[in-house]
């Protein structure tokens, strides 16, 4: 039987999302594995792994929005925008924000926007990635990303420390695909006209996923030995779930098993709809550029 799913992760701190990987593979016995969203390992929360078939989904599930939880630190700015880094700049605070401007800042902060990515990131710039060059001492210009932030809030009070200079807020943030919190923090510095710093962070939700449906690699590993795996694992269907369904007949089935064209009808007002049989998604079709018929976008399974 072929290990197929959805396993959604609690990646601990200390561990790269590769790390997760690599240890899942010897888990579960199966190289077929894949993760969607990178995080850093300062970082912990919500890491969705796809296992065996189940990985051609992992675009899907990249492509859903995040939400983080973390602080900001203003006062002082390192290399890598965490706390992981050297110390770059030192500006301390004589007094606190107020929180209507912290609010003001991080509202100009909310919408399209422009990122520079950080040096020490996996950004790749003619075939190499940004960390390298970070480590080898070499600098190079970095392209220009346009993201997407949902919401950028303040989620509690801020502290403020005399002797040190520095604030901390803490914040919540809901974000598309390719934002870098940790430079997010640096702009909401920027705004303010101090330097800052992401000190802490944790993802609550990704690829429609919260922390409280996640599994630790130990309760993983104890599902694998009490045979319980595959009930852990979640179907692809719910990496699809903002799609529109609707249910395939048998004669459209056997078209559809086949990579076959539909009539343009079966499409649910002309968008991108997933086709169901026997109660699970086996397709994604769309239309055709004459319109004239539905084709295949993405083909999940054409077994039963």
């Amino acid at each position: 039987m072929i290990m197929e799913g959805i396993l959604p992760i609690n990646k601990p701190r200390g561990m790269t999302s590769h790390d997760v990987v690599f240890k899942l593979r010897k888990i579960l016995h199966t190289k077929k594995i894949g993760h969607s969203g990178t995080l850093d390992p300062n970082v912990d929360g919500v890491l969705p792994i796809c296992v065996g078939p189940a990985t051609k989904v992992v675009p899907y599930l990249m492509a859903s929005g995040k939400i983080y939880r973390g602080t900001v630190t203003l006062g002082f700015a390192t290399e890598t925008e965490d706390l992981d880094g050297e110390e770059i700049a030192r500006k301390p605070l004589t007094q606190p924000f107020t929180d209507a401007q912290i609010l003001h800042a991080m509202t100009g902060l909310v919408g399209d926007i422009e990122q520079i990515p950080p040096m020490y990131s996996a950004v790749k710039v003619n075939g190499r990635k940004l960390y390298e060059y970070a480590r080898a001492g070499e600098t190079v210009e970095r392209p220009v990303r346009h993201i997407h932030v949902d919401r950028f809030e303040q989620n509690g009070p801020t502290t403020f420390d005399a002797a040190t200079g520095t604030q901390i807020i803490p914040f919540e943030i809901a974000c598309g695909k390719g934002t870098y919190v940790r430079t997010l923090s640096v702009q909401l510095g920027e705004a303010l006209g101090v330097p800052a710093v992401m000190s802490d962070l944790t993802r609550i939700k990704s690829g429609g996923f919260t922390l409280s449906q996640t599994l630790t690699l130990d309760e993983v590993s104890a599902a694998v030995e009490d045979g319980s795996i595959q009930q852990r694992m979640l179907p692809i269907d719910v990496a699809l779930a903002h799609y529109p369904v609707v249910n395939l007949k048998l004669a459209e089935w056997d078209i559809v098993a086949n990579g076959g064209f539909l009539s343009p009808s079966i499409l649910v007002d002309q968008a991108v709809t997933a086709v169901k049989f026997q109660g699970h998604i086996k397709a994604l079709y769309q239309l055709s550029n004459d319109g004239k018929v539905a084709k295949p976008l993405k083909m999940f399974s054409n077994h039963l």
